[in-house]
């Protein structure tokens, strides 16, 4: 017989459940002429998402107070083109077979509530109890810990589920078990390296690895 090892999942969604990486550069660079910032090298890539929200800022010469303005103008730019956006394969079937198991779902990114509903669609959507998006980029822990005392569950129970740096720091801030995915944005190495309590290679070891205890007798 089997059981769940947790109750509670919180995915961030782009680079996690959405492939955008590549729409989310071209916004980027978009905003960097309007904005007036350094836009990003190629060849700098690796090393820049293997820094922490802040030294990417400083990287980027994004002061903090138009750091609220450039997200918001990705955004909307994002809507834009968000039909080039998808779930990477096995993402529909991993919620299908959480949600259907009984696991709880829960959402938390910067992107906007419009663009991630377009890309989840209305089904998938609904698999979520918990919907937090338009978070600050610095935001993450606070949401975090504002879905923990809403589902009344210990940290024990609930595992989050990233692609970068600020989403390991965050839910280890919350203290709060993590696993990384290697198909984001940030390298799988990089990731390795701040050693999350997993690395997944791919979504159905998420399923394994989330609802294939067996019970104790």
């Amino acid at each position: 017989m089997h059981t769940n090892r947790y109750k509670l999942i919180i995915f961030d969604f782009d680079g996690t459940l959405a492939d955008s990486f590549g729409c989310v550069l071209r916004l980027f660079d978009v905003a960097a002429l309007r904005h007036g910032l350094r836009r990003v090298d190629p060849r700098d890539l690796d090393s820049l998402l293997s820094k922490g929200p802040k030294d990417i800022m400083r990287h980027l010469g994004i002061p903090a107070w138009k750091l609220p303005l450039v997200v918001a103008s990705m955004r909307r730019e994002m809507r834009r083109d968000i039909d080039r956006v998808r779930l990477f394969p096995g993402v529909t079937t991993l919620l299908d077979g959480l949600s259907e198991r009984g696991v709880a779902l829960a959402l938390v990114t910067s992107n906007s509530h419009d663009n991630v509903r377009c890309v989840l669609g209305p089904e998938m959507t609904a698999r979520f109890r918990f919907f937090d998006c338009g978070v600050a980029i610095l935001g993450k822990r606070a949401r975090l810990r504002k879905i923990v005392a809403r589902s009344g569950l210990a940290r024990e129970e609930i595992f989050c589920i990233g692609d970068e740096i600020r989403d390991l720091e965050a839910a280890r801030k919350e203290r709060l078990a993590f696993g990384a995915v290697s198909w984001g944005f940030a390298k799988p190495d990089l990731l390795a390296a701040r050693g999350p309590d997993v690395l997944f290679m791919t979504p159905e070891e998420i399923m394994s690895y989330c609802v294939c205890q067996k019970e104790k007798r």
